[in-house]
Parts: C-alpha cells; structure tokens; sequence
C-alpha cells in the first residue's frame, strides 16, 4: 500500500509539471509573434521599417551635406498575374528630407484579385533609419479585372544613419491574399434593431 501511495503522489507531481510546462509553452507560443515584430522592428530583418507620421517627420531637421541613393525593386510571386514596377528606379535623398515615390500596379487576370506586398530593406543596418509615412504595403490591394493603379510611398530617412551608408535598397514582393473576411449577415428570423 506504502509503495501505491508514493506511485499516486509521484504521478500527481510528474501531472502538476507537465501542466506547467504545457501553460508555459502556450505563452511562449502566444507571446513569439509580438516578440518577432519588435525584434524585427529592432534589428531590420525581414523589412520591418519604421513608420511615421506626417508630423513626425517634419521634425527631422534635414542633413543637406550628405545624399543617400535610394533604389526600388520590385518582384511578382509567380502564381500572381499582375504588373509591378517603380516608376523610378532609383532617387538620391537627403537624409531628414520627406521623399514621394510611385509604383504602378496592375491586375492581367480577368478576375479580380488581392495582393499584399512584402517589403525588404537593405542593408540591414539601414532599417532602423528608414521610415514610411504612407506606402501601399500598409494595407491589401484588391485589383478588378485588368485595372492598373498607381500608389505612392512616402519616406523618410533619419540623419543619424550611419556614414558608411550611402545606399538603399527598398524591394517589394507582391504575393495573393485572402479578401478581408465580409461582415456577418444578421440571422435569419432575427428582428433588426431599431
């Protein structure tokens, strides 16, 4: 009987551990995408930039000394049958100064489309000193059936990027996305408000 009771006691412990494993694994797997944003946002990997607002960045006082080139890529996931291209290849900025560019997209399919476009900074070290104001990636872009737009992105770049970098290179992916889900419909036999 001895031998049972510690058994039943051992199980009870070995039970209670495995719970507060499986509760910490939960939060770490909950917590890891609010985690990798920051970190991203920190570091510039996979694209992250900064963003700003308007206000924000007229508070920048520009560095006229110094010019930094600034060059747009664009790419089409294979399985998308759209149009994508900078209208400029590439500008040359001050650092501190609010910059407009535009792309142009368009939709070749006879249906209508949405796509997310993926942003891609480099280098690296250049992320945390890049700052969009406006930019098309921000949000989903529905295309109808072989519409064309033109979308802007507005930018800035901080002064206090290091000397050594000269050159950016914004590069954008576009990859199909889910529509946003509709909103649900009131349940038949329901009365309306009123």
């Amino acid at each position: 009987m001895a031998s049972t009771s510690v058994q039943r006691t051992a199980n009870r412990k070995l039970v209670g551990q495995l719970l507060v494993l499986t509760a910490m694994m939960f939060g770490f797997g909950y917590a890891l995408v609010p985690l990798y944003n920051v970190f991203c946002e920190v570091t510039g990997i996979n694209g992250k930039t900064g963003r700003l607002s308007q206000v924000q960045a007229a508070t920048l006082v520009p560095d006229k000394a110094r010019e930094i080139t600034v060059e747009f890529v664009t790419n089409v996931n294979a399985g998308l049958p759209w149009n994508f291209r900078p209208l400029q290849d590439k500008v040359v900025v001050h650092p501190g100064v609010l910059t407009s560019v535009a792309f142009e997209m368009g939709n070749r399919a006879n249906y209508g489309i949405v796509g997310q476009a993926i942003p891609s900074l480099a280098p690296q070290t250049a992320a945390r000193y890049f700052s969009k104001t406006e930019c098309f990636c921000f949000a989903r872009q529905p295309l109808a059936a072989g519409e064309q737009k033109t979308v802007p992105v507005r930018f800035i770049i901080d002064p206090k990027i290091p000397a050594d970098v000269d050159r950016v290179t914004l590069s954008y992916t576009f990859f199909e996305a889910p529509p946003a889900p509709e909103p649900q419909a009131a349940v038949k036999g329901s009365a309306p408000n009123t």
